[in-house]
């Protein structure tokens, strides 16, 4: 792990982490709030889901933006705009000011835009930095190493945000994580350049590594590739399995911590504690994915490698999902969920790496088109889960993502990720 392609994937990882600092923090703090502001859980529900959807739906234009306007300049912006949304949200008014349901609005609002603008990210730095900073045959590492950081960002932020809300309560506790995305924004400016060799100091030999097995989607541009991609089989059934994928995700991003409190009467600290193992867990999920994929990569090729990895990773968690929701056992619900969460972090970089085979120089467009279909996931859960939960319990709640699972398992019988988005095939060593 040596050259600058791995400083710039370090501050890639930085930007994750504390991108999923300033998204998860309302999540942790959304417990307190709604009892603060006289909301109900349907209506929390209903902030979770407009989160998801401004960030589903900016995903293709953000990644269209990034294509056009290069990444240094689209996550240095964004990450500007994280801090001064993260603001905002911490001086909405209360209930002696508004009546509830215009702060449900203005909540609205304002976790729409936060999530539009976190969209771009990683179409951005996976399918743009990553996919032009590394060889084709290390695509999978880096992969799982960004989604290490954010659910490395997302353990942490249980644990500090609950200790700054019991020590400034909800609204301090957003104002003092926000000044975070400005060092990442100034960082990223700084350091990190479009293209390896625009950048100062990497030497002949790293650049001709970087550049050594570009696959054949990339030898020259095409006009209209988001046409190409919108239309692309592999890329559809890719991100259909990432919409299924990522309702088990979003199952733990929205409610766990809630879940944890309200449903199995854990304390808010030892709920805290709860949620950063989940995360531990999955960072150690989709680190161990990233190694796993490039390894069968290697040595089963693109076409199946990917695809066997992010099968078991699926049917697993919808195994360990289906005991943790049903067993009577608290002990061994909670280690089942976690498992689960491991588990479905390991698909991370396959899925990934998958769709920017496929796509070559056009990842950012096509990544943009996996995680707008992988995030609406987050807005039909938003409201599934509690509407679920009320109507049948937690458990029949919890098992909805069991059978996402497995959907998005079966999926992948039909993807070929050797065959780019021009046609032909390509072979990866």
């Amino acid at each position: 792990m040596r050259g600058i392609r791995w400083i710039v994937l370090a501050i890639i990882i930085l930007a994750s982490f504390v991108a999923y600092v300033l998204r998860t923090n309302l999540n942790i703090v959304g417990e307190t709030m709604i009892h603060d502001l006289g909301m109900t859980e349907v209506q929390l529900g209903m902030v979770f889901s407009a989160f998801a959807a401004g960030y589903a739906i900016f995903q293709f234009p953000g990644g269209i933006f990034g294509d056009r306007f290069g990444a240094r300049f689209t996550l240095t912006a964004i990450a500007v705009a994280w801090a001064l949304l993260t603001i905002l949200t911490a001086v909405i008014p209360g209930a002696d000011v508004l009546p509830v349901g215009m702060i449900v609005f203005a909540l609205v609002v304002v976790r729409f835009l936060v999530g539009a603008v976190h969209a771009p990210l990683f179409p951005v730095s996976i399918g743009g930095t990553i996919a032009s900073w590394f060889p084709v045959r290390q695509w999978g590492l880096p992969n799982g190493l960004t989604s290490t950081g954010l659910t490395l960002g997302a353990a942490a932020t249980a644990p500090i945000v609950v200790w700054l809300m019991e020590a400034y309560g909800w609204r301090g506790a957003l104002l003092l994580t926000a000044p975070t995305a400005l060092g990442v924004a100034a960082l990223f400016h700084w350091y990190v350049t479009d293209d390896p060799k625009d950048h100062p100091h990497i030497s002949d030999a790293e650049l001709k590594l970087i550049k050594s097995d570009r696959p054949p989607a990339e030898e020259g541009p095409k006009k209209g590739a988001w046409k190409l991609a919108l239309k692309n089989r592999n890329v559809l059934l890719i991100t259909l399995s990432y919409f299924c994928m990522n309702y088990v995700f979003y199952l733990f991003f929205n409610w766990f911590f809630f879940y944890m409190v309200d449903v199995k009467q854990f304390s808010a600290t030892d709920a805290g504690k709860l949620t950063a193992a989940l995360w531990i867990l999955g960072a150690i999920g989709a680190t161990a994915g990233g190694f796993v994929c490039d390894s069968l990569v290697r040595r089963i090729g693109v076409r199946r490698g990917p695809k066997y990895l992010t099968m078991t990773g699926l049917i697993l968690s919808a195994v360990f999902l289906y005991v943790g929701a049903m067993s009577g056992n608290v002990t061994v619900a909670v280690i089942a969920l976690c498992l689960c969460f491991a588990c479905n972090q390991i698909t991370e970089a396959p899925i990934w790496v998958a769709t920017m085979a496929v796509s070559g120089r056009h990842a950012p467009i096509a990544t943009g088109v996996l995680n707008t279909g992988g995030n609406l996931t987050g807005v039909v859960g938003g409201m599934l889960v509690p509407v679920t939960a009320k109507l049948l319990g937690w458990p029949a709640a919890m098992i909805t993502g069991s059978l996402f699972a497995v959907i998005g398992a079966s999926l992948w019988i039909f993807v070929r990720a050797d065959e780019p988005m021009g046609g032909g095939e390509q072979q990866v060593s």
